[in-house]
């Protein structure tokens, strides 16, 4: 009989965007995979393609009571189910999911922290909080993936794991998928001429929901100075808020954009299938988020051989080689963005020379299939400590 897993998460655009190409991995090495999630539009594609998903609502906010019952839920879900690995992601989801497959004794329970919620930005009392939460969690699985190497020294320093039990799996997307070999300059031009964009003009994009967190509002100032400097400037922004974001920033941001004067300079795409695409149009790729774990976005970027210009983050710091294959900013400062990117737009060649750079780094050490073989290292080493055969 097949091992049978469950990924456990709040929400399915995490699910889509991030855990389905594992899920899909383990599928071809004959695991039963499930996956469950609060559903909304991004689940069913998935169960088209094959991959058994269950709708089981959690809620991203500090709804006890709502949390008290998704746990409920779960725990009798588990005990019917009868899954020999319960693999949890996001900091709620994973909590969660680990306390009920505790209960109902699955074998073998995996936590990937996809960054820590706790960061050294944040007020002291809010971090010991999160550090102790991390800490009573721990109680409960077997392993602990981190994607950043941060993160692994984080955990074992802050007694939330010991060194044994932690690895480091890193990042990674399909690199066959995010290459720029894949389009011709006259698939840029026509991708530009859909989006409106004028055929010569300096391009920066930037991936992420429309959220605070993300660095937007010093993104939209930074893009306020680069278009008084660049007279064929735009900002391309692939994504947008979701349902269940609790940032209601929105409106703020759109206000912004109408007092700087640059509406016109700017293009949401909303949520696209086909980012490797809008990438192909850009010149420079910026995530200037206030904290990340290890932001698979700037690898897509730089698998698409753009320079990245990022901020001083866990994650962001692990991926751009600062000075070679983009660069990277303090955060919350709109100047050095603008200072930094406008300095790629400027110089092209240096520009496409840092692209190139990016682009080899993308393939050395974040190709997906990496990360797939770390994490199925570790599957197969705790089937066998307890005694599960496949």
């Amino acid at each position: 009989m097949a091992i049978r897993v469950l990924h456990l998460c709040a929400v399915d655009f995490t699910l889509a965007k991030f855990l389905a190409p594992f899920c899909f991995f383990l599928k071809g090495k004959g695991f039963d995979v499930t996956a469950a999630c609060t559903e909304s539009v991004f689940m069913e594609p998935l169960r088209e393609q094959g991959l058994r998903c269950v709708n089981l609502p959690i809620e991203r906010s500090t709804n006890l009571p709502a949390h008290a019952r998704s746990y409920l839920r779960l725990s009798a879900w588990l005990r019917d189910e009868r899954f020999d690995i319960v693999h949890v992601h996001t900091p709620i989801a994973a909590l969660i999911g680990r306390l009920a497959a505790a209960r109902r004794h699955v074998p073998i329970r995996i936590y990937t922290a996809h960054g820590f919620y706790f960061h050294d930005d944040m007020a002291s009392l809010k971090r010991r909080a999160d550090i102790a939460l991390e800490r009573f969690g721990a109680r409960f699985h077997d392993y602990l993936f981190t994607q950043s190497e941060e993160d692994r020294i984080a955990a074992i320093r802050e007694g939330i794991a010991r060194a044994e039990r932690v690895r480091t799996i890193g990042n990674g997307v399909d690199v066959r998928r995010f290459a720029p070999e894949r389009f011709s300059a006259e698939d840029r031009l026509a991708m530009r001429a859909s989006l409106g964009i004028p055929g010569q003009a300096r391009v920066l994009a930037v991936i992420g929901r429309l959220v605070r967190e993300k660095g937007y509002f010093e993104l939209f100032r930074a893009s306020a100075k680069m278009a008084a400097r660049f007279p064929d400037f735009r900002l391309l922004v692939i994504g947008a808020a979701l349902e269940s974001d609790y940032d209601n920033s929105t409106h703020q941001l759109h206000a912004l954009i109408d007092e700087l004067r640059i509406r016109d300079r700017i293009i949401f795409t909303g949520q696209r299938t086909d980012v490797p695409a809008l990438l192909h149009v850009a010149d420079v790729f910026t995530l200037p988020s206030y904290r990340e774990g290890m932001p698979r976005s700037v690898i897509e970027a730089m698998a698409m051989a753009l320079p990245a210009v990022v901020t001083n983050i866990r994650g962001c710091r692990e991926e751009v080689m600062d000075g070679e294959t983009g660069y990277i900013v303090p955060t919350r400062d709109a100047a050095a963005l603008a200072d930094r990117c406008g300095r790629l737009l400027s110089d092209l060649d240096a520009c496409r020379a840092m692209g190139r750079a990016a682009h080899e780094r993308a393939e050395r050490f974040f190709s997906e299939d990496l990360v797939f073989e770390r994490q199925m290292e570790i599957y197969e080493q705790l089937l066998r400590e307890k005694g599960i055969t496949r």
